[in-house]
């Protein structure tokens, strides 16, 4: 089973289908429909005991995955979504199923085919936080605002699929007998009580006993599954409610940090990479005829009714986001992942055919339903939204054009404590003045943990300090707060708080940046140096989220790689007010160039900055005047006309030269800005770029990133903001998409009119 859905999910995965669509083509692939297994494995597979244990193994898998669903969901975070949040999540659930009901009491008279009906089309009613977390992690959009307005209104709606779910079982129950119901609603009163009374406290408890920053012992991990083992080996008190409970008790455990997290990390992979596979695939070999009897006046109804209930899903939330004024196709967006299905619906119709409330053709058919939508809702979301585009084609703004004693837009960006000094170090040395100011962004950058479902974005200028009882961004607050009252009226601060993943926090980078039109971004680089100038870490993480924001970011971008602290190793937000700076720049001509010496000459405005521009010219140039040498030829007249630069003309014929020119200004000055000049070959850096080992610094900044350099200075890398056609280009322009779209929603009323024609005709 793994070997046919891993090798159905290399070929569908090509097509933009997830790996839920692959598990279910593996299963049908297994079924005795199709059996591309050989006879005598095939008996084995499908032997009943061969049956048995991969239903316990599936049930298992599934229940856990409904756990630690429910460990992710952070409740206190839930209850603070906004009203519009609150709007969309309600609509998307109570207009689908007004609708269904309307339509079902129509189309049938008789009561038990009105409640199959109804219990069918519910599932295409109801949204799933689950399936929901598990489309919007797929699609790599969890920390846009997109992915975030998703996330709310998912918790939303699961909570009132969650109360319809519950009822619908509850009057299942009922109908048997009255004594029934209350032995269930007794038992379920008792397990919560126990919940809220003994199970929370004690976790909590453990909680508040785990060290901050210090791994829970595993002795308390385990112990928080014994209540989830109870539910799974005792289902006769619980029956219908057992995944109900299952989830409740993942919603007592404290999510984060260490508990939650410690969980996650703990059993995810061995219930995603393992359980829920087998889950899926065994659900799917359960159907026994591929060909549907369409044809059927029965199967035409139930078809009608999920198409139709999707669209009115989709519509009742797409208004509401038109009417908030969000972009059309964000809005459309949004709503189709808002009927996006998945293992949750797939449960629930499995249990539905195990209880004969489904019959063979049902089953198969809502089956094929529930795997259309869940492979036609991704493709439709990458459609509609393209993340490529996103930062393409915005105005260029770099620091070149920026009005000399304008405020410089900069943004910050934050991993570790050491940032934060090598920051003030390098904001120190401009020495800010109120005829030079600056406006800075901070944004700490905090992995999301594997136990937190939904990325958060925290804007700290009202005070916000920590994010569901964790300190993440206090140090970072006050030691920028004290570097703003010590430059008051020349540095403004604002500290932002970013919990995503690591592979996506490049888009919260850009989006701030867009949002406070900023000219420059500031990168910390992804090694740390010790005291001693030895290696302290590496972090590749760091490495990739820079090449990333280099690829795409709508502004000029630095990587400041901090040898300042070898220098220092003790920082105080006021050791600059009377020191002076000797800044030196590298200048070889090009764009990037241009740009760090733009960001030199706004430093070197105060008169404690001493700089030192080094133009690196080559021996053998012929000559030859292009654009290129204009502009670089109107930038270096501004620094020789003003006699507090020191300006030095340096011939140079190979790449050794300029490296032993480099060892000399390195030892005597204490921050050195060059331009990146990535791709950039020409004589002065002959034979240096076999050499290199971080493409992203460029050759010289590789150069001076080197263990082997010997200096103690900081180093910024600069690049201008990369022009509109080098970005990476839009799969589908905006008229694609939008044929797409029309070509898709003719398609379904084209659907929908031949459906009710035919029932029409036999009414």
């Amino acid at each position: 089973m793994f070997g046919v859905t891993q090798a159905t999910h290399f070929v569908l995965k090509r097509l933009g289908l997830p790996h839920f669509v692959s598990q279910v083509v593996a299963g049908l692939l297994l079924s005795p429909s199709i059996s591309i297994l050989p006879e005598v494995i095939g008996g084995y597979l499908f032997h009943e005991k061969s049956i048995e244990l991969l239903g316990t193994f599936g049930t298992f898998g599934f229940a856990f995955f409904i756990f630690l669903s429910g460990v992710k969901v952070d409740v206190k975070m839930a209850m603070r979504v906004g009203r519009q949040v609150i709007y969309i999540g309600v609509l998307s659930i109570l207009v689908p199923l007004l609708f269904t009901f309307a339509i079902v009491m129509i189309l049938y008279k008789d009561p038990k085919e009105r409640y199959l009906t109804a219990y069918m089309s519910s599932l295409f009613c109801l949204s799933s936080f689950p399936v929901i977390n598990c489309v919007l992690t797929d699609l790599k959009i969890p920390n846009t605002e997109l992915g975030r307005l998703g996330f709310s209104s998912a918790v939303i709606a699961d909570l009132g699929s969650s109360i319809v779910i519950f009822y619908r079982i509850l009057s299942r129950i009922a109908s048997i007998g009255a004594d029934d119901m209350y032995h269930e609603m007794g038992y379920l009163v008792i397990f919560v009580l126990a919940v809220v009374i003994v199970y929370r406290p004690l976790m909590m408890l453990v909680v508040r006993f785990t060290p901050e920053g210090g791994q829970v012992n595993m002795i308390f991990v385990y112990a928080c599954l014994l209540p989830f083992l109870l539910c799974m080996h005792i289902p006769i008190l619980f029956r219908d409610f057992s995944m109900f409970l299952v989830y409740g008790l993942g919603l007592a455990v404290p999510p984060g940090p260490p508990l939650g997290s410690a969980l996650v990390d703990k059993f995810e992979g061995m219930v995603s990479g393992f359980f829920l596979p087998l889950y899926v695939t065994a659900c799917s070999m359960r159907i026994d005829e591929i060909q549907l009897r369409f044809f059927d006046p029965q199967m035409q109804k139930i078809a009608f009714i999920a198409v139709a209930t999707l669209l009115v899903k989709f519509t009742a939330c797409l208004l509401p986001l038109l009417h908030k004024r969000i972009p059309k196709k964000d809005a459309m967006a949004i709503a189709a992942i808002s009927c996006s299905k998945g293992i949750v619906e797939i449960s629930s119709i499995t249990i539905a055919s195990d209880l004969k409330i489904l019959s063979q053709d049902q089953f198969s058919l809502v089956m094929a339903i529930i795997t259309l939508t869940s492979g036609i809702v991704p493709i439709i979301v990458r459609k509609l939204r393209d993340p490529s585009r996103k930062f393409v084609g915005y105005q260029r703004r770099k620091i070149t054009d920026c009005k000399p004693n304008s405020e410089l837009q900069i943004i910050a960006c934050i991993h570790v404590p050491n940032n934060v000094n090598s920051v003030i170090n390098f904001l120190g040395f401009s020495h800010p003045t109120r005829e030079n100011p600056i406006a800075l962004s901070v944004l700490h950058l905090v992995k999301l943990n594997a136990a937190q479902a939904s990325p958060i974005f925290l804007s700290h200028q009202n005070g916000t300090k920590n994010v569901t009882g964790y300190c993440y961004s206090e140090n970072v607050i006050l030691s920028f707060k004290k570097f703003e009252g010590i430059n008051w009226g020349a540095v403004s601060v604002n500290v932002f708080t970013a919990i995503s993943p690591s592979d996506f926090m490049d888009d919260d980078i850009c989006t701030l940046a867009l949002d406070k039109l900023s000219s420059f971004v500031i990168l910390p680089f992804h090694r740390t140096w010790y005291i001693d100038g030895s290696l302290e870490s590496e972090d590749p993480i760091i490495r990739n989220l820079n090449c990333r924001v280099l690829e795409k970011a709508p502004c000029s971008v630095g990587i400041l790689i901090d040898h300042g602290n070898i220098k220092r190793p003790t920082v105080r937000a006021d050791s600059f007010i009377n020191s002076s700076s000797k800044i030196a720049v590298l200048f070889m001509g090009g764009s990037d160039d241009r740009e760090a010496l733009a960001l030199a000459l706004r430093m070197a405005k105060d008169t404690r900055v001493g700089l030192t521009v080094a133009h690196f010219i080559a021996e053998s140039d012929d000559g030859v005047v292009d654009w290129e040498t204009i502009l670089d030829s109107e930038i270096l007249r501004e620094v020789k006309k003003d006699s507090d630069i020191s300006y030095e003309r340096l011939m140079v014929n190979s790449g050794p030269e300029t490296v032993n020119i480099v060892h000399q200004i390195v030892n005597d000055n204490s921050l050195i800005i060059v331009g990146r000049n990535c791709d950039k070959e020409i004589p002065q850096t002959c034979g240096l770029k076999e050499w290199s080992e971080f493409p992203e610094l460029g050759i010289l900044g590789d150069l001076l990133a080197s263990k082997d350099l010997g200096g103690k200075c900081s180093v910024m890398v600069v690049q201008q903001q990369q022009s509109s056609s080098s970005s990476s280009s839009p799969r589908l322009t905006t008229k694609r998409t939008a044929q797409l779209v029309r070509l898709a929603a003719s398609f379904c009323f084209s659907l929908i009119f031949f459906i009710t024609r035919n029932i029409l005709l036999l009414l």
